[in-house]
């Protein structure tokens, strides 16, 4: 036994959004957000929801038959976009679970962070011996700050809403958590971002008329002329890097647990390490849910007897900033 994942959890508000509504509100046809976008639909979280609530309901079901009382952290690894302002949901989260021995914090790499946060999970049970059970759980409502009308931010239209959760243990017997890899190139740190909000442009009568409160790209063309050369191979680097120091080479690979994007990168990640797309999850119903995508699809694989023991899968995903990061796990049984 090792330290592993001992149970996930998974939420969808009921609200979807067809690619045909999507046709509708961009005025991209339905075809080609199917076929590029890699998106059939996705689900969106009305007024009554946000990011905090989506966390919880996943973590409820994360812990569903555990005595909350033995959780020992909480920690939030999801979206930055959240009910409030200069907030922390993750104390509201140990709350409204009922984790009342739990000490409560936040993790926040935008898209990059679930194979982050494994990482962090295992570290801090690794090095403290009090901590038994972390619970991982993360929200996002990121369709709510997509502007279609802007054609800058035409990459993210697929962002959707949803929640999502992982118990990970010091005993389990289900699956290890392996070692990761996690490469920064800062130089698109200022590429992708919501401009106003922030200290530098605070809100005003004059950033709400201009729609900056939006997630924007400020160059769309120098962004894709530096990013497309270094991308597709920073995510084949981390997946490698990770497999490599856990003992294992892509060829091991039972299952591919990548954040959604558009179809033609997901085809070239896949071609680069050698798999076969039915050794991947792709979300083309679900879209594109911030950091919580390689949990989502950890969920799925559970749920469809993807894994069986001795198999490998790695959860891999990326960041605008950019940090590109993996995390290996072995499982061991069901």
């Amino acid at each position: 036994m090792g330290i592993g994942i001992k149970s996930t959890g998974v939420f969808f508000p009921p609200g979807i959004e067809s690619a045909a509504d999507l046709a509708v509100k961009t005025g991209i046809p339905e075809q080609v957000i199917i076929e590029k976008f890699g998106l059939i639909q996705k689900h969106v979280a009305d007024d009554s929801m946000h990011a905090s609530d989506l966390a919880i309901a996943a973590g409820r079901q994360a812990i569903e038959g555990m005595n909350p009382l033995s959780i020992d952290v909480v920690i939030y690894f999801g979206s930055p976009h959240k009910d409030y302002y200069v907030w922390s949901c993750a104390p509201k989260i140990q709350h409204e679970l009922g984790a009342k021995n739990a000490y409560a914090f936040e993790i926040m790499n935008v898209s990059s962070c679930f194979p982050i946060a494994l990482k962090v999970a295992k570290d801090m049970l690794v090095s403290d011996r009090s901590i038994q059970n972390i619970l991982l759980v993360g929200g996002c409502k990121e369709s709510q700050i997509i502007d279609y009308a802007n054609p800058r931010s035409r990459f993210m239209f697929n962002f959707a809403d949803g929640g999502t959760a992982a118990l990970v243990t010091r005993d389990a017997t289900r699956n290890e958590i392996l070692e990761s890899a996690i490469l920064t190139d800062g130089s698109f740190h200022d590429d992708v971002r919501a401009l106003a909000g922030g200290s530098k442009h605070f809100a005003s009568h004059e950033t709400i008329e201009q729609n900056l409160h939006f997630i924007d790209v400020k160059d769309p063309q120098s962004m894709k002329e530096r990013l497309d050369p270094v991308s597709i191979a920073n995510f084949d680097h981390v997946v490698r890097e990770a497999l490599h120091r856990s003992g294992y080479t892509p060829q091991d690979i039972k299952l591919l647990l990548p954040l959604h994007t558009k179809r033609s990168m997901f085809k070239e990640l896949l071609q680069l390490l050698e798999l076969p797309e039915e050794k991947a999850i792709y979300l083309d119903h679900h879209g594109h849910m911030s950091s919580l995508d390689p949990c989502i699809g950890l969920h799925f694989a559970q749920e469809r007897g993807l894994l069986t023991p001795g198999d490998i899968a790695v959860a891999v995903s990326a960041g605008t900033g950019y940090t590109w990061a993996a995390t290996v796990v072995e499982w061991m049984g069901n």
